[in-house]
């Protein structure tokens, strides 16, 4: 697998207790419904979507409407970057516990990232992460639930394009993984991560704020490489808040064009 190369549930989950996501009411569409395991598919469109929509309905007011010109090309260009400097390898995670986490971890980062609100990049990314039969069935999930009404209320354009001089931020920084089961057919992983979400500009009324939470994936061996069979997400553990004066919108704009987001986590 070369993510590399592109970018970037209630009931108890593993003993873990998360939370089930599913799709927003109204946005996605009718809920599916059919056999257990197409309904436990569907519920990672939440993943991305839920968290961005309670940062955006907590912080309504004023005129939070799109514009249609996204303006990057009076923007600096920022690259994603490996770790090193350099690219990362490009033939796919080990087959082992230490290449399950490394594709955890890099496929949290791909899942949280603003290529997700594209609906171009966001296949890539579903297809590069996900098992077939998994991608399947979320891309069409994925795209109602993406809708141009829901794209709206976060500020961003039918395309997912922030409104001229905004920067519309979503990036997702892995602090640590844990194994939770292993085998040569198939591996349970949990990454603890923090979120960047929100739009920066002058006129946001969500501005740019971090969230914690824990992403746990099963994976399979598909295919010489791990893919996503299903995963959800639970809340936290959370840190105290530092004493850091927050930012304003422009140094957070600049930092978020600056710095390009990683492409190899781990």
């Amino acid at each position: 697998m070369s993510l590399g190369d592109d970018h970037q549930s209630s009931g108890d989950y593993g003993g873990t207790g998360g939370t089930r996501l599913r799709l927003p009411e109204g946005e996605g569409g009718p809920r599916r419904g059919g056999r257990s395991s197409s309904r436990s598919l569907v519920t990672v469109v939440g993943v991305v979507v839920l968290l961005i929509a309670a940062i955006a309905f907590a912080n309504r007011g004023g005129d939070d409407s799109a514009s249609s010109q996204s303006g990057d090309e009076d923007k600096p260009k920022a690259s994603a970057t490996a770790p090193s400097g350099t690219q990362p390898v490009r033939a796919g995670f080990a087959h082992d516990e230490q290449g399950a986490q490394s594709a955890a971890a890099n496929y949290a980062v791909a899942l949280g990232s603003d290529g997700m609100f594209k609906k171009d990049s966001r296949h890539s990314i579903v297809d590069a992460t996900y098992t077939s039969a998994a991608a399947a069935e979320l891309r069409g999930a994925m795209d109602s639930a993406y809708s141009a009404g829901f794209l709206s209320k976060l500020g961003l354009d039918a395309n997912g394009n922030p409104p001229k001089g905004d920067t519309f931020v979503s990036r997702t920084i892995p602090v640590g993984t844990k194994v939770e089961r292993y085998s040569d057919t198939g591996a349970r992983v949990s990454v603890w991560y923090m979120g960047l979400i929100g739009m920066s500009g002058e006129a946001s009324v969500d501005p740019v704020s971090t969230t914690w939470k824990t992403w746990t994936f099963d994976l399979e061996w598909v295919g010489n490489d791990w893919k996503v069979a299903n995963d959800v997400q639970k809340d936290g553990p959370a840190p105290v808040p530092g004493d850091e004066r927050a930012a304003s919108s422009d140094a957070i704009s600049k930092a978020v064009e600056e710095y390009g987001g990683f492409t190899y986590a781990r």
